[in-house]
C-alpha cells in the first residue's frame, strides 16, 4: 500500500484524511508545551527525582531535526535529550508508545504508552529500547526527497 505523509509542523489543526489506496501518516518533530500556569510542585518533582523536564513555553526547546514519523516532543532531560510520543500528538492517558531521543539522535523506546510512561518515571532510563523505526533527517526537505507528501496548499484549501 502506497504510504502518504502530512507534514504536522504546519497543520496543527485537528483533522483526518483518508485517501484511497493509501497509509496516510503524520510526518515531522513537533514540540507539545503547556502555559507557565500550569508549572506546580509535581512538575517540579518529575524534574528533581526522574529527570523528566516537561515543556513549558517560558522554555520551549528549538529541534534541529525532523522526524517520519510524527515525534511530538513534551520534555527534555538534562544530557540534551527529548522524551515524545510516536506518531500522534501527546496523550498521556492514550495509547502512542513513548520515545526518547538522545543528543545524538539514537531513537529508543521507554514505554508503550503515557501511563506506564508515568507509572515507570523513576527507571525510565532502564526501560530504553534501541529503535530503529524513526528516520531523522534536517528538515522537511530532505525528507521529500524520499518520501511523498500531501501538499499542505491542498490540504489546507480542504480545511477551510
Amino acid at each position: 500500500m502506497k504510504k502518504l505523509y502530512i507534514d504536522k509542523t504546519e497543520n496543527t489543526g485537528c483533522f483526518s484524511v483518508f485517501v484511497k489506496d493509501a497509509e496516510v501518516n503524520w510526518a515531522g518533530a513537533t514540540v507539545y508545551s503547556m502555559s507557565i500556569k500550569h508549572k506546580n510542585s509535581e512538575y517540579q518533582r518529575y524534574a528533581t527525582d526522574y529527570d523528566i523536564h516537561f515543556i513549558f513555553d517560558d522554555n520551549i526547546p528549538s529541534l534541529n531535526f525532523y522526524t517520519i514519523p510524527l515525534i511530538d516532543i513534551f520534555a527534555v532531560d538534562s544530557e540534551g535529550g527529548y522524551m515524545g510520543s510516536l506518531g500522534e500528538v501527546i496523550n498521556l492517558e492514550g495509547d502512542a508508545p513513548i520515545c526518547y531521543i538522545d543528543k545524538d539522535c539514537n531513537c529508543f523506546l521507554i514505554a508503550k504508552n503515557g501511563k506506564e510512561f508515568l507509572n515507570n518515571a523513576a527507571s525510565w532510563k532502564a526501560h530504553m529500547i534501541p529503535y530503529t523505526d524513526v528516520e531523522f533527517f534536517t528538515s522537511k526537505e530532505e525528507a521529500m526527497k524520499k518520501y511523498e507528501f500531501i501538499d499542505n496548499e491542498t490540504l489546507n484549501k480542504m480545511l477551510t
